[in-house]
């Protein structure tokens, strides 16, 4: 609320006739009261944010678990389980597979028209 001078001069010659001399100072007085308590009100709701904000940021750190298990044969597994001797045998290679029969490329030729 940006109220100069003039509109503050205003609102009280206003709120005098309205309310009369007796009537202005007692609530002026409430004015402050509620004033007051809603100040008060407001720092405690912002302080309370901010503590629960500073808990979450102390308490909350990233945690990585590592797996239950590393995959078969993966790189993890190969570096931390070196495989035994007997299991480093070279396989021995695969039968060759039979040749297959190969038929001649049909030739493409246009359709007489």
């Amino acid at each position: 609320m940006n109220l100069g001078f003039s509109e503050m001069l205003f609102l009280f010659i206003l709120a005098l006739l309205i309310f009369g001399p007796r009537k202005l100072p007692e609530i002026g007085r409430q004015i402050g009261r509620f004033m007051n308590e809603f100040k008060r009100a407001s720092n405690e709701f912002r302080s309370q944010i901010e503590s629960e904000i500073n808990a979450i940021e102390v308490d909350v750190k990233p945690q990585i678990l590592p797996p239950l298990h590393e995959p078969l044969n993966s790189l993890a597994s190969r570096i931390f389980n070196p495989p035994s001797a007997e299991k480093i045998e070279t396989p021995a290679p695969a039968a060759e597979p039979a040749p297959a029969l190969e038929t001649p490329p049909a030739s493409k030729v246009a359709p007489d028209a």
